[in-house]
């Protein structure tokens, strides 16, 4: 399933790479922590900015096992990036969001899958020409399962 959901996260932002210039595709790793269980993960953003301060960023999350549940999240988010100078700039994000958790159990494994939503806010900051740091705060709804997410990231912009 993993390899099925990058795979269109994959195609997804290699057609919109068709139509894109120089520096509209970005693509980042990022550091994930989620509150509702205290799980840290790691996670790779693609963003795509189609028309000038809109991005698409689809983004696969994967979540370590902590006290036996582990999870992974596949997010579509799109922001709308606010310079405030040439180096820094600001955006709000909404989304959709899939989670999925498994929990290891006596004496099966139990699998819950979740659809929901994501909003928050993101900061970026040029280090170089085509990498920048970036870091969003957003706060998934899921049905019966609310939590704040906390990345942090670096990325490069193509």
């Amino acid at each position: 399933m993993k390899k099925y959901i990058f795979m269109a996260i994959l195609a997804v932002a290699t057609v919109f790479g068709a139509y894109a210039e120089s520096g509209d595709i970005a693509v980042g790793a990022e550091f994930a922590y989620a509150s509702k269980h205290s799980m840290a993960g790691l996670g790779l953003q693609v963003q795509v900015e189609p028309i000038t301060n809109w991005r698409f960023a689809p983004e696969f999350m994967y979540y370590f096992k902590n006290d036996g549940l582990s999870a992974y999240n596949v997010n579509v988010n799109f922001h709308y990036v606010i310079p405030t100078s040439t180096t820094f700039a600001i955006y709000p994000l909404v989304g959709f969001t899939f989670a999925s958790f498994k929990a290891d159990g006596v004496p099966d494994n139990i699998t819950e899958n979740r659809c929901g939503a994501n909003i928050g806010m993101g900061a970026q900051y040029q280090i170089k020409e085509r990498l920048h740091f970036f870091t969003e705060e957003r706060f998934q709804i899921l049905k019966d399962f609310n939590q704040s997410v906390t990345c942090l990231g670096l990325k490069y912009t193509f």
